[in-house]
């Protein structure tokens, strides 16, 4: 387990934890009631730490090195039924963005989502989730053929940011996120948007437009990241702290302005400490979504989309 500087006195605990059982384990002294007195301290300490982070210390662990990426919540999500589908029919197959067919609990999705990777060649392989334009034309033509056969879709956001090279400029990766908004507000076939990690700028909201939108609750979702935005405000990354607090980015935060729609509810310390858990809770916060779309008509469905974001940015003084 990797540790982020906020987590520190969790560490020196765990490892005062682990000393004393392997000194119980090695030698006949009783430490049984030093083990629990430092067990229950342990608790208490990750209580007093996850209940009060701040906003820069959710932007740290949605970027923590052993928080599940998409792909690995597709993998468990789907249980071996994913089948992933390449390219975008016109310039070549982004591995930043995935996409492909699987079944949830019975029921056919469309899962579609930004792949960071788990290592530094994966992550070069993955572009570190950045997406170019064919991504992001990849993920269009995938919602067209799931509204061509009625099936519902599922984005699974994590990325820094769409891929700001010069290629990507030269291709258009402007037009193809705005594009992406324009065609995801009027397709005819419910969309259920997960934040699993990081959720910054354009490259997010490429495949963030959805019927209900949920973000996990150690995640940030906004149009700049703390950093970039502590450069252009104060010319350094130094205020990235308070940069965060005042771009009101935190799921908390979403949820208030009314910009998501639910907030999914992590184990204590982040998705990282129990996958499995966090893997189950996503996948009932999908089902419980598809379950209130599912019924709804195409013109419905369209409609209370349109209207949703119409909605949003209204402020009343």
């Amino acid at each position: 387990m990797e540790y982020l500087d906020f987590e520190l006195p969790i560490k020196e605990l765990e490892d005062q934890l682990d000393k004393c059982q392997i000194i119980g384990l090695e030698s006949n002294v009783d430490v049984t009631n030093t083990c629990k007195q430092i067990e229950k301290k342990l608790e208490e300490t990750k209580i007093k730490i996850y209940k009060n982070l701040t906003a820069w210390q959710r932007v740290q662990l949605s970027r923590h090195p052993n928080r599940p990426y998409t792909l690995e919540h597709i993998t468990n999500l789907t249980k071996g039924t994913f089948l992933e589908l390449f390219g975008d029919r016109g310039f070549k197959d982004d591995k930043a963005m995935i996409g492909g067919l699987g079944k949830i609990e019975g029921q056919s999705f469309m899962l579609i989502g930004q792949q960071k990777g788990i290592n530094t060649k994966m992550r070069q392989f993955r572009n570190f989730g950045m997406a170019n334009p064919e991504g992001y034309r990849k993920a269009l033509r995938l919602m067209k053929m799931a509204e061509k056969f009625g099936i519902p879709v599922v984005t699974l956001i994590d990325t820094p940011g769409a891929y700001p090279g010069l290629e990507a400029e030269e291709r258009g990766q402007g037009e193809a996120i705005a594009r992406n908004i324009f065609e995801m507000i009027r397709l005819k076939t419910p969309i259920i948007s997960v934040i699993v990690g990081e959720g910054a700028s354009g490259g997010a909201l490429g495949i963030g437009v959805g019927d209900r939108v949920l973000m996990m609750e150690n995640t940030w979702y906004s149009v700049i990241s703390p950093e970039s935005c502590s450069s252009i405000l104060w010319k350094s990354w130094e205020y990235k702290e308070q940069a965060a607090e005042a771009l009101k980015l935190t799921s908390a935060d979403m949820k208030k302005q009314k910009l998501v729609d639910d907030i999914i509810p992590e184990p204590l310390g982040g998705a990282h400490y129990d996958k499995a858990t966090a893997f189950k809770t996503v996948e009932q916060y999908i089902m419980k979504a598809f379950y209130e779309l599912k019924d709804l008509s195409t013109d419905e469905l369209v409609a209370q989309r349109m209207d949703k974001y119409c909605k949003m940015g209204e402020y009343k003084g």
